[in-house]
């Protein structure tokens, strides 16, 4: 089945449990800036709306009033994503990475500030870690199809419908290589981050079955929770909905889906990095970055050539470096 073991991730987040405190007030705070924002804009146009001469203008009203609200959050949030990025994920990876190899790591506040400090020191500003974020995504995206998706696993003719379903769920399960390749660029000691990036997906992609299998199983576990948790916030989200003027009970459902949304950036998603970060760090010990899958990625994904390119610009560029363990 899979390969990465639930309990010692689990040990882990009890571990970093600074962290999950530090991610549920940054996540949790995220929804109740929509809740407010949906809220007092659904309000505010509730308002407005008895101006109107339509019957259905104060329902009209509040509805785009609340579409409103989440639209000058989402803003807000598109401004900071590089600081949550910086301090909330890379932060925490970086402590779970050193908690997988075995070191000691400070315990409650200390350990956030431990954290900046590592982080600080391999990307001293936050637009480098965002860049390099968004050039890993954009290669990973190149890895499904070189690597032939669920066809290389199940070459059945006749069940084309049903590769392409499972390709789709397979590239849905990818949704946490960036942080990975983030992790191992926090372990290795290189001199180059874009480098250490580019060696890192190259080591994935020359990987990929293994870590497909470990991501598939994964993402079947955290929709199923995910599921779980956003029934459960029906009922809540129903109660907040009650408060907000009108017969707005369709917002009930989407205040639902932020408030799974939260819950699982809190506390699933760092179980699941994790849980693949054991994986990727066992499977590629001792290995070297393949040279044909350097070629391969680069031919296929314009976003890998953008990361080569910065890597081979970058000190360090031009070699290719074993993992530190």
């Amino acid at each position: 089945m899979w390969d990465f073991e639930i309990g010692r991730s689990v040990s882990i987040m009890i571990r970093t449990w600074p962290f999950i405190v530090f991610r549920m007030i940054v996540y949790f705070g995220i929804t109740l800036a929509y809740i407010v924002a949906t809220g007092s804009g659904a309000s505010v146009g509730y308002g407005v709306g008895h101006i109107s001469t339509d019957p259905d203008g104060p329902l009209s009203f509040a509805l785009w009033g609340g579409i409103v609200g989440i639209g000058v959050v989402s803003i807000a949030l598109y401004w900071i994503r590089e600081y949550i990025l910086y301090v909330v994920k890379a932060g925490h990876i970086a402590v779970m990475v050193h908690l997988i190899d075995g070191r000691d790591v400070p315990n409650g506040q200390d350990q956030i500030a431990y954290a900046k400090d590592v982080v600080k020191e391999r990307f001293a500003e936050a637009n480098i870690l965002f860049v390099l974020d968004q050039l890993v995504k954009g290669a990973i995206r190149a890895i499904t199809g070189l690597i032939g998706g669920i066809a290389t696993f199940l070459p059945i003719p006749g069940l084309g419908g049903l590769v392409a379903f499972i390709n789709t769920v397979i590239r849905l399960s990818l949704t946490y290589v960036d942080e990975i390749i983030l992790g191992y660029n926090i372990r290795i000691n290189s001199s180059s981050p874009f480098e250490t990036a580019r060696q890192g997906v190259v080591l994935y992609a020359q990987n990929g079955k293994t870590m497909v299998k470990n991501a598939v199983w994964l993402a079947v576990i955290m929709w199923g929770v995910s599921f779980v948790i956003f029934l459960l916030m029906l009922a809540p989200a129903a109660a907040i909905m009650w408060l907000i003027p009108g017969q707005l009970g369709g917002w009930a459902f989407v205040l639902a889906i932020l408030l799974a949304w939260a819950f699982k950036a809190a506390f699933i998603e760092p179980f699941a990095i994790a849980c693949l970060m054991q994986v990727y760090f066992k499977t590629i010990e001792g290995q070297v970055p393949n040279a044909e899958w350097d070629q391969r990625l680069a031919e296929a994904s314009s976003k890998f050539r953008e990361l080569r390119d910065k890597a081979l610009a970058s000190f360090g560029g031009s070699r290719w470096t074993q993992p530190s363990t």
